[in-house]
């Protein structure tokens, strides 16, 4: 059991559109998976991962999903994300 503590950066994940959701129009390839969004935030309470959580984004917008990442990093990174650099541009938000 691993414990995430409010006011962390986190990436939750939700799911916008189920394959039977889809446009018909999509060719099916695409329209087999479902339509995922994944955000990063700040977690507002302590979770679990896999838990169902909300989160404050830096510029102060609220999502909700299930909580996937403690501190994500980015596809083209070659460090690690640095909570501290975060913040700084979230001022007031976490």
């Amino acid at each position: 059991m691993c414990i995430v503590a409010k006011g962390t950066w986190v990436e939750v994940e939700r799911i916008v559109t189920r394959p039977g959701e889809r446009i018909s129009s999509l060719g099916r390839e695409a329209a087999r998976p479902p339509q995922v969004v994944r955000v990063a935030g700040f977690l507002m309470e302590d979770a679990e991962l896999g838990q169902h959580v909300r989160v404050r984004t830096i510029v102060g917008n609220e999502h909700s999903g299930k909580l996937r990442i403690e501190n994500p990093g980015y596809g083209a990174s070659f460090v690690n994300t640095f909570p501290e650099l975060i913040r700084q541009g979230a001022t007031g938000v976490a």
